[in-house]
């Protein structure tokens, strides 16, 4: 059984974490292969948007601790470099959006992955860990990057520090996350803002990810000039075009992601 799902459906391409059984934690297989279809995905036209979820209760408990120890063991060095570094870098230089679907528990490195993405959403019974102390180890998967830059330093640090579990409620109050939706409806509703934004103009929404990437390193007046650079690159796209007709018409727009 593969451990990663991925099939492409209305322009959007639909990963799933699926190793249930360990609770869809990362053994190297499993982090290679998720790089993989993190290429395919940005490498496909037909695919305007991405979603990631987990298969059966949780959304990623992290790195398979099994992997740690005994003869084959990988290092943590190797883990980074090779596995959860080119994952999230792959994420956030993605050019299209990334919607991250939490369906449970999201813990250690599953839940920085998670929170890189460019929209997260959780179902009400999910439930984010930065587990890291728990065993001496410190936050990786960018982390400690995004976490305060979400939530503040103070809470960051704390949940850090402590490896205290946070509710999907809490997370969306803190301002970790976008939106919380019931059980039943999740599914549904999280794939819904997929689906709409593989309906959107995907170069307008691939420049915004690239200069809210920048945001973090820029000056004010270096993002007043990105902004005045990528608005050009956006104004000469056919979905721009398309937009100010559609606006005209007073009719829906009809963008082709071009």
């Amino acid at each position: 059984m593969a451990s990663i799902l991925f099939e492409i459906k209305n322009a959007v391409a639909y990963i799933t974490l699926n190793r249930p059984e360990k609770f869809n934690s990362f053994n190297r297989e499993m982090a290679l292969l998720m790089q993989a279809k993190l290429d395919e995905a940005a490498s496909l036209h037909e695919v305007r948007a991405v979603y990631i979820t987990g298969a059966g209760k949780a959304f990623c408990a992290g790195q398979d601790i099994s992997e740690l120890v005994g003869d084959n063991k990988v290092g943590i060095a190797q883990i980074l470099a090779e596995h959860y570094n080119p994952i999230v870098k792959r994420i956030r230089n993605m050019p299209k959006p990334v919607v991250a679907g939490i369906n449970g528990v999201a813990a250690g490195a599953g839940a920085n992955i998670a929170l890189c993405c460019d929209v997260v959403v959780a179902t009400a019974t999910a439930s984010f860990i930065q587990a890291f102390s728990k065993i001496g180890l410190i936050p990786d998967s960018g982390g400690t990057f995004t976490l305060p830059r979400l939530i503040g330093w103070q809470k960051a640090s704390a949940l850090m520090m402590t490896g205290d579990k946070v509710s999907a409620t809490d997370a969306e109050k803190m301002g970790m996350i976008y939106k919380v939706f019931a059980d039943e409806p999740f599914e549904e509703e999280s794939k819904k803002i997929a689906q709409t934004l593989a309906q959107m103009p995907t170069k307008g929404l691939a420049y915004t990810k690239h200069i809210l990437n920048q945001s973090f390193v820029s000056t004010w007046e270096e993002q007043l000039s990105l902004e005045d650079k990528y608005q050009q690159k956006a104004a000469a796209t056919e979905d721009y075009a398309e937009g100010i007709n559609s606006f005209l018409e007073k009719r829906a727009p009809q963008f082709k992601g071009k």
